[in-house]
């Protein structure tokens, strides 16, 4: 398979998945990071950094970012309501991704043509916040197998964004 490689000069005019990332209260510097290089490998429209979400140029971003914080977009916001107020007045339907009673199962999510999404990833310990969640149109969970039922954040955002680039059909 060729590798079509975009330059950060590229990146701004080059066409995007139409996904935004909503990240509420992240805890490490390196996650945050590491959803920057996630973001430019799957280019995203923007990462939406919410609460004590720490904001660029934080050395631990800059470390795990490798240079990608310089151009995927970024937004700051008070709170996760706030970013969702916000993307919701621009078309966008909401996803918490979290383990929940009624959460769908990521192979089972199914993007509609046409459709743009903003996906919220809650914090290390506690999870996408309970307030939060209600405010999302649904609830999407990574089905795990294991004893732990958990994975880091950015892993978390990876296998996320990997899922969305392939049901949205975008093009590589």
């Amino acid at each position: 398979m060729k590798v079509n490689k975009t330059t950060a000069k590229d990146y701004e005019a080059a066409q995007k998945l139409p996904v935004r990332v909503v990240l509420e209260n992240i805890r490490s510097g390196l996650n945050v990071g590491a959803f920057f290089r996630s973001g430019d490998a799957f280019r995203i429209e923007s990462i939406e950094l919410c609460g004590y979400t720490v904001h660029p140029p934080h050395r631990d971003i800059l470390k795990s970012a490798l240079g990608s914080s310089e151009y995927v977009p970024w937004n700051g916001h008070e709170s996760a309501a706030a970013a969702i107020a916000s993307l919701r007045e621009q078309g966008f339907k909401i996803a918490a991704i979290e383990q929940t009673n009624s959460s769908i199962a990521l192979h089972d999510w199914q993007p509609a043509p046409g459709e743009s999404w903003a996906l919220v990833f809650g914090n290390e310990v506690r999870g996408v916040e309970s307030t939060t969640v209600d405010l999302c149109d649904t609830t999407i969970e990574i089905p795990q197998f294991g004893a732990k039922q958990s994975l880091n954040v950015s892993v978390c955002g990876g296998i996320l964004l990997w899922e969305a680039a392939r049901k949205m059909q975008f093009p590589y």
